[in-house]
């Protein structure tokens, strides 16, 4: 029974650093990422759809995107998302698609881009919290089922806590890693 508890915070554990890792993608480095797009949505048929799912998006070099449509029709729905999501660049539309010119970061959107990753560091931890706070509670029920008895059940919080730290301890070496390639020019 607390194996199961124990086994269940750390899959969650895990799945909190994986979306804490989905997040970091969609801060920009040094090079473009095509990731960087993954939160525009186009209005295609009236349907908000992503826009990887109406088009081919590429990084043809270290400083550019080309977003080629699967239909031609969509490229002006394509150049007015990307200018509603904000991402920093303008959208340059021509008759084969559209192309995204990334200039070089400056020093003030590098650390701006290393304070977001800290914020996203810090939204990992809160949801390792609750993992905590669901793993006790499991813990708690049992104890007060009779399942478990109360020196288990203190060897059990003490076991869901080396678990949090554990997890704690890896967000802040992914935060810290994140900011390193953030920061280096």
């Amino acid at each position: 029974m607390l194996n199961d508890i124990y086994s269940k915070q750390k899959e969650q554990n895990e799945k909190a650093h994986n979306s804490l890792k989905k997040d970091f993608m969609t801060l920009r480095t040094g090079k473009v990422n095509i990731s960087i797009l993954d939160n525009v949505f186009v209005d295609y048929y009236g349907t908000p759809t992503p826009l990887n799912q109406v088009a081919t998006v590429l990084a043809t070099d270290a400083t550019t995107i080309t977003i080629s449509p699967w239909e031609k029709s969509m490229i002006k729905a394509i150049d007015t998302a990307i200018k509603a999501a904000n991402i920093g660049v303008n959208p340059n539309a021509d008759a084969d698609g559209v192309k995204l010119f990334f200039p070089p970061m400056t020093k003030e959107q590098r650390e701006e881009n290393a304070k977001a990753a800290k914020a996203m560091g810090e939204k990992c931890k809160v949801a390792i919290r609750n993992i905590r706070k669901d793993a006790n509670d499991a813990v708690k029920k049992l104890e007060k089922d009779k399942a478990v008895s109360e020196d288990e059940a203190k060897k059990a919080y003490d076991e869901v806590q080396k678990l949090t730290d554990a997890a704690i301890a890896k967000t802040d070496e992914l935060v810290k890693e994140k900011e390193i390639q953030l920061l280096k020019v």
